[in-house]
């Protein structure tokens, strides 16, 4: 089992950064990591549905992207300290949401149900 921890969320003025920061652990992970292809971060604002913000390949690298944060948003990984993280830049009220890190076992970023380890979440506010 996989255990996941966000943390890094917080409020920021529109035209803001932030980092948020999802730490890995658990004895599949550690024992297995080819276990996990995939790691992810989604959001879900209140009163909507959850959405896919950016993914990555634990092994590789690659990266993927949700069309309203390309540019802004850069997703990375620290294999040595197992950590994932979400580097927002230039941040909008729309922004506003919890922000959620997964582990999927899958290859496709965008499809959640692939995901089958998730964190508490972290709140992430901008205001304008």
């Amino acid at each position: 089992q996989v255990q996941l921890v966000e943390s890094g969320g917080g409020l920021v003025q529109a035209g803001g950064s932030l980092r948020v920061s999802c730490a890995v652990s658990g004895r599949s992970f550690t024992g297995r990591s080819f276990s996990i292809y995939l790691m992810g971060w989604f959001r879900q604002a209140p009163g909507k549905e959850r959405e896919f913000v950016a993914a990555i390949s634990w092994r590789g690298g690659s990266t993927y992207y949700a069309d309203s944060v390309k540019g802004r948003f850069t997703i990375s990984r620290d294999n040595a300290k197992n950590t994932v993280y979400l580097q927002m830049n230039s941040l909008k009220p729309e922004d506003t949401a919890v922000y959620y890190c997964a582990a999927s076992r899958g290859s496709h970023p965008e499809v959640q149900s692939d995901f089958g380890s998730w964190g508490q979440g972290t709140q992430v506010t901008v205001s304008s």
